[in-house]
């Protein structure tokens, strides 16, 4: 499985190039599971909001065109990997254009515990997911390249912010313990906020410098990609004891419904 298309249409050489060197842009990635997406309205919300931020003089696509879009590029598929990306649209200058990207399904199981290295690194902007991902990406490789299985990035200042592609969660033995610092807010990091709330679990989001890291339990990376996966190590910072927090970040991601993808629904609708 695996194709692409901008505006409902078979994506042609030209629009791809285009995509590709403007690099301007934001997007979203999802899994879709039975048609349904966990979190969908935040998906839709992160889209409405960047488009704000990136294209003030453009008008947005409506919340009802990336669904149907979604729907559209889904086909007959049940399960699926999707990328939706807003553009601005070449041929007219008030306009944007969505790009949907889908390939097969990820699955969501943890693999084994990652070891991550620490890397001072603030991405641009890093409230939004835009396309500029180059830096993430070489920080990426450099962590594999030096052994490790991918790197969690500090600020300037020495404060945990954000893994490449991916939000970090704590457990100081209590309660779960999510960075504050400049980050992308993640949809599956929201939407596992949700479920700590239905369960009961606390939770907090404060400042946690690299030094603090040796007093936490366990950690683990959380995306569309698998909601607990768990951290072995933080450079030299062993975190073993995961058992406890994977299971409650897996127990989290159950509690919320999903919604389905379908043009007529409405927001907020359980799938």
């Amino acid at each position: 499985m695996g194709h692409v298309e901008i505006n409902g249409a078979p994506a042609c050489v030209e629009a791809l190039h285009r995509a590709a060197t403007w690099n301007y842009g934001h997007f979203t990635s999802m899994q879709a599971r039975r048609r349904t997406v966990a979190g969908l309205d935040l998906h839709l919300r992160r889209l409405r909001e960047a488009s704000a931020d990136l294209f003030p003089e453009r008008t947005p696509p409506a919340d009802r065109t990336i669904v149907e879009l979604i729907e559209h590029a889904l086909g007959a598929a049940r399960d699926a990997s999707v990328r939706v990306t807003v553009l601005p649209a070449a041929a007219d200058p008030t306009a944007t254009d969505v790009m949907v990207s889908v390939s097969d399904p990820v699955p969501d199981t943890p693999g084994e515990p990652l070891r991550v290295r620490t890397i001072v690194y603030e991405r641009e902007l890093p409230h939004l997911k835009h396309v500029a991902t180059m830096g993430l990406t070489y920080h990426y490789r450099a962590a594999r390249r030096a052994g490790f299985d991918d790197v969690l990035f500090t600020t300037r200042n020495g404060q945990v912010s954000e893994g490449s592609v991916w939000n970090v969660a704590f457990w100081d033995g209590e309660r779960v313990i999510w960075p504050d610092a400049p980050q992308l807010a993640g949809i599956t990091m929201q939407v596992l906020r949700l479920g700590l709330k239905k369960l009961g679990v606390p939770y907090e989001q404060r400042r946690l410098s690299t030094a603090a890291l040796a007093g936490m339990r366990a950690a683990a990376a959380v995306n569309s990609h698998c909601p607990n996966q768990p951290i072995a190590a933080v450079d030299d910072v062993a975190l073993p004891d995961h058992r406890t927090l994977t299971g409650l970040l897996r127990e989290a991601w159950q509690q919320v419904p999903w919604d389905t993808v379908a043009a007529g629904r409405q927001p907020g609708s359980d799938s």
